[in-house]
């Protein structure tokens, strides 16, 4: 009877062994199995915040971001403040309450995007101006065009399309901005250099096509003789060219704009515009993500990247590259 309980004890602990090995086992493989469940990196997320996408060349430069943010995995967050300075410090308020690694400003007024930049700041996320220059707040990068030097070319290009001669028109941009301000400053300094060619006018059409229609015509009727205009952009030429051709002037001024987008490539094949400066928005875009990934990774970058800018006529016209 003692041997039977003996046996039937020893049976009992063995099966009780065999048991709690069994729960330790299953443990440690539902632990393993957890660790591979965890994650193990974080997706880049960088905040564009666009002036305006009513527009051409800003859609263009939203395109070659989203381009450049599509081939390296970033996760873009993009908002439009068509065109008002209020709207586009919500806007990056908003992305600010996002946590962005980076920023990129196109900047609606160069003075109103201080306070937004600043904040920023404050909350150490790097930020990358495009296109249009902040006058304040710490910028990591500036990426953009040598507007000074845009405005030269057309100056240039008119004065000598006209032999030295003649009355012309100057169509601005929106003053509050560096780019309007220095496209015209350029532009006087060339265009100075023709005594025998008269500025007649000069005025803003904000960058707006139909705006600019609508200024044109006002200059067409208080000026029969013009020989030539510059706008500060290709939507406003496009706008002037509109009260051109209506006025039955077609052939008869020169008109040269700014930025190669794509209405304008075709105005200039088909005859009715004769110029345009190539700053090609899609790779501005684009170079803004790659430089951003450069500052998120710790690589240093310049603190101004002038990208080049093109004089396209007739005769490059199909050879100019634009996008990729």
């Amino acid at each position: 009877m003692k041997k039977l309980a003996k046996v039937f004890s020893m049976i009992l602990v063995t099966i009780m062994v065999s048991t709690a090995a069994g729960c330790s086992s299953s443990g440690k493989t539902e632990t393993k199995t957890d660790d591979t469940k965890k994650d193990t990196g974080k997706k880049i997320v960088i905040g564009l915040s666009m002036n305006t996408l009513n527009n051409p060349f800003f859609v263009d430069v939203k395109k070659g971001a989203e381009k450049g943010a599509q081939e390296n995995n970033v996760d873009l967050i993009v908002t439009d403040a068509q065109n008002q300075s209020s709207k586009q410090l919500t806007d990056i308020e908003n992305l600010i309450q996002k946590k962005p690694d980076l920023l990129i400003i196109d900047p609606c007024d160069s003075d109103a995007i201080i306070s937004a930049i600043e904040t920023a700041n404050e909350k150490k996320i790097p930020v990358i101006t495009i296109d249009r220059a902040a006058n304040g707040g710490k910028v990591v990068s500036h990426i953009g065009f040598d507007a000074i030097h845009a405005g030269k070319i057309a100056g240039d290009f008119l004065g000598k399309a006209l032999n030295g001669k003649g009355k012309v028109v100057e169509i601005m941009g929106i003053m509050g901005t560096n780019v309007a301000q220095d496209r015209s400053k350029g532009f006087n300094e060339a265009i100075s250099k023709y005594p025998d060619i008269e500025v007649i006018a000069k005025q803003s059409a904000n960058f707006d096509r139909a705006e600019a229609m609508k200024v044109m015509e006002n200059i067409l009727q208080a000026n029969p003789e013009i020989d030539g205009v510059y706008a500060a952009n290709d939507e406003m030429a496009l706008g002037a060219l509109e009260a051109i051709e209506a006025a039955g002037k077609l052939d008869k001024i020169t008109l040269i704009g700014n930025d190669a987008i794509d209405p304008a490539i075709a105005a200039i094949k088909s005859g009715k515009q004769e110029a345009t400066i190539a700053e090609p928005p899609f790779f501005l875009g684009k170079n803004a993500v790659l430089t951003g990934l450069k500052v998120i990774n710790g690589e240093k970058v310049d603190e101004k990247v002038i990208l080049d800018s093109t004089l396209v006529t007739k005769d490059n016209v199909d050879t100019v590259k634009t996008k990729e």
